[in-house]
């Protein structure tokens, strides 16, 4: 495996990580960006036939202006010594070594389980509308978009402008805690903009707060969905249930580097400098906070790892003004105590081992349920289980070690560190 040097690496193509090595490169360093996708943009920004969204093709014009290398289709999946990092791509591996880390990973759905989630076109929100912009169709399809979080009204907005039939969409969040989050739009103009294009686009949807999906069912399909409002109770029939009940930072490599982790995610200091030396966070991966704070975070660590701290400063203010919004936006869509609930003794918990609630009722955490059920040992290395878990259980993940993807044998053999 031959070392590839590089002043200012960043993993992750999403907002913050195009933010980052943009201004990085702009400060004279040597930038690439590594990305799981063939793709720039991230899950955000995802090109939909073949276009990337009007907001990421700035930065993509102008990474390739200040000549940020771009390395599409690879994942790291470990950190053999300090500055150097192993990926994998289609053609084999590939070591990179690096002056200075910009963790710009994203972030993931967060699932709940409950009565049918597993059944065939029951899928993440945001999933849904991914596999739409890669080519799914969905005309006439009846959709119920269900969840927590902005994310349902985009998903909902983007599956109705590709005809689907969205039936309603289903927010678990109360109606008056949504009230005073509303009131705290007017600080925030772009907000406003949003919320009425919202409006227009969905006329005629039905949008019901402190509404969740109690269970779905189908006969080896999904086919309708029984739903809880206060008291009532009653089954929608539809085609597809696009559900998320909100986002978990990807924290994985992070933590495999040895980052302090605290309760939102990566820990950072005001350069989104996190603990250890050289390595920077920025985006969803140090709190789910959206795409302009993602793109302000991005930019200070950049402006940081390329040297300019004077740059970055300049930025702490719009940074401050877009984390009180995600600080009240949290609070609005805090996940409802009703949730934890919702699965039955029968109800799988880890879809990849197979493991009903009842079998980890008597674990006492991670590790233990880990020995005795496998639970969070399958291909998804509990990206999807230890988010649900978090939530029902109080339960933390207790280590990441490498690989922290699946990768083939021979990608593992060179990750030996250097002698």
């Amino acid at each position: 495996m031959t070392d590839r040097a590089i002043d200012v690496l960043v993993v992750g193509a999403g907002p913050a990580g195009l933010a980052a090595a943009c201004r990085a490169a702009e400060c004279g360093a040597s930038a690439a960006v590594v990305d799981e996708n063939a793709r720039p943009g991230g899950q955000i920004w995802r090109a939909s036939a073949g276009r990337l969204p009007a907001a990421a093709q700035p930065w993509v014009v102008t990474a390739g202006k200040q000549g940020v290398e771009w390395i599409p289709a690879a994942q790291v999946f470990a950190a053999p010594e300090p500055g150097r990092l192993a990926l994998e791509n289609a053609e084999g591996e590939l070591s990179l070594t690096y002056r200075s880390l910009i963790l710009a990973t994203g972030a993931r759905e967060r699932f709940l389980p409950f009565p049918g989630w597993t059944l065939p076109n029951v899928m993440g929100a945001g999933g849904m509308q991914a596999l739409v912009k890669s080519g799914l169709p969905v005309e006439g399809k009846k959709v119920i978009v269900a969840g927590t979080g902005p994310l349902l009204l985009a998903v909902a907005q983007y599956l109705r402008s590709r005809e689907a039939d969205v039936r309603l969409i289903a927010e678990q969040a109360r109606r008056s805690a949504l009230a005073r989050f509303s009131a705290r739009l007017p600080w925030h103009p772009e907000k406003v903009a949003q919320t009425a294009q919202f409006a227009w686009s969905l006329f005629g949807v039905r949008f019901l707060t402190g509404c969740w999906p109690m269970a779905a069912a189908g006969e080896g399909r999904l086919e309708r969905v029984t739903l809880r409002r206060g008291r009532r109770t009653w089954t929608e029939p539809c085609d597809y249930l696009a559900c998320g009940f909100g986002l978990l930072p990807n924290t994985e490599l992070a933590e495999l580097l040895g980052c302090q982790i605290g309760a939102r995610g990566v820990e950072v200091d005001e350069f989104q400098r996190s603990s250890r030396e050289n390595i920077y966070a920025a985006g969803e991966i140090t709190g789910i906070g959206g795409v302009e704070l993602a793109v302000v975070e991005g930019e200070i660590a950049g402006f940081a790892a390329g040297g300019r701290q004077d740059r970055a400063r300049r930025l702490f203010h719009e940074r401050a003004s877009h984390g009180r919004f995600a600080a009240a936006l949290e609070r609005a869509f805090a996940l409802r105590q009703e949730l934890k609930t919702l699965a039955q003794p029968e109800t799988l918990i880890c879809r990849c081992e197979d493991v009903p609630l009842d079998r980890i009722r008597s674990c006492s955490g991670w590790r233990d349920a880990k020995l005795h059920t496998r639970c969070g040992m399958g291909p998804c290395q509990g990206r999807v289980c230890g988010g649900a878990l978090e939530f029902l259980r109080g339960w933390k993940m207790e280590s990441v070690r490498p690989p922290v993807v699946p990768v083939r044998v021979a990608s593992l053999v060179g990750t030996e560190p250097s002698a």
